[in-house]
């Protein structure tokens, strides 16, 4: 019996955080021991929102493929691939936008969430948002449909967008007959992890974040900054290490120090620079490992290159598949 799919995703916007590693990218590699796994690096959706950056866009993407096999996604067990190599999700997404009403798509709640942070930080009217971003969900669609994905590993905050790939399949379907997979979410059980400044949302923008590339100077700046028990005016006054986000952090590296660093915290035992400083060093052996598969592909971007190019070229088999499948049902394969 075939292995089931799983097609993903991530826009190649910024490098890897420390938060990635405990959400949905770092189930991906538990995911990829199961199912046949297609990681796409969303490049074109990316330039929904970075259309005139492309230099930045380019970078990225060499720059998260290292990420990703830095964290131990397995070029044997899943593809890499790159979602602008594939002309036949570009073709599927011209298909699919007559299947799907301008009004339906300023309805789907993430959309309406992403136009809104767009105007809260940007400044941007609804008159500046392209017709791109907004019909992102359908290109979204073609990806999913273009590989036959059957699971789509997802937040909730996502489910919109799997929920408008569903209709639109319904709706090919009901017109041309059953020719394309109803693709199921996957829902991570993986709450957000917070930033170093208590922030529910990590970013570079917020600078709040820890990232696989980060050295041993920025790690001990960023922590040193980190939010503590703001009632903690002097070294030796007891503290609630559970607002503390340099205790939240000494707990997601699972330090085996922890119970330790809890009772001297609450019993003023344990200054804020201290425990800071421990952190640092902790968090340094906690990352030394992604740091050295790191290094490896930095040094060797041949073989990151053949990656993607192997990953991408068995993407674009099961796209070929598909679009065929698709022209044939449209009736649109004349040759």
């Amino acid at each position: 019996m075939s292995k089931k799919t799983i097609l993903t995703g991530i826009r190649p916007t910024g490098n890897l955080h420390f938060g990635h590693l405990f959400g949905a990218v770092g189930n991906w590699v538990l995911l990829q021991n199961d199912y046949e796994t297609f990681i796409e690096i969303a490049d074109v959706q990316a330039l929904t929102d970075h259309f005139e950056d492309p230099e930045m866009v380019q970078k990225n993407v060499w720059e998260l493929t290292i990420d990703l096999l830095a964290i131990g996604i397995d070029p044997k067990k899943a593809h890499i691939f790159l979602q602008s190599s594939i002309s036949e999700i570009a073709e599927l997404t011209v298909f699919y936008s007559n299947l799907v009403t301008i009004a339906r798509l300023y309805r789907n709640p993430t959309v309406k969430t992403e136009i809104a942070q767009k105007k809260s930080l940007f400044g941007q009217e609804g008159e500046s948002v392209t017709y791109g971003f907004v019909g992102y969900p359908v290109s979204q669609a073609a990806d999913i449909t273009a590989l036959d994905g059957d699971l789509i590993p997802v937040g909730e905050d996502q489910l919109p967008l799997i929920e408008q790939c569903r209709e639109i399949v319904r709706k090919f379907n009901h017109i041309y007959g059953v020719t394309l997979k109803e693709p199921e979410p996957l829902l991570s059980s993986n709450p957000r992890i917070k930033g170093l400044d208590g922030q529910t949302k990590m970013g570079k923008s917020l600078g709040n974040a820890i990232y696989l590339k980060d050295d041993e100077e920025m790690i001990q700046k960023k922590i040193m900054n980190a939010i503590t028990d703001p009632s903690k005016i002097k070294k030796d006054d007891p503290a609630n290490p559970e607002i503390c986000m340099v205790y939240y952090y000494h707990k997601l590296i699972d330090n085996p120090n922890l119970k330790t660093v809890c009772s001297e915290c609450k019993e003023g035992k344990r200054g804020c620079v201290a425990c800071k400083k421990e952190l640092i060093t902790r968090m340094n052996e906690f990352l030394e490992k992604f740091r050295e598969k790191r290094q490896y592909y930095e040094e060797h971007k041949e073989e990151v290159k053949q990656i993607l190019e192997e990953g991408t070229k068995e993407a674009k088999k099961k796209a070929s598949d598909t679009l065929s499948r698709v022209k044939q049902a449209m009736k649109i394969n004349y040759f």
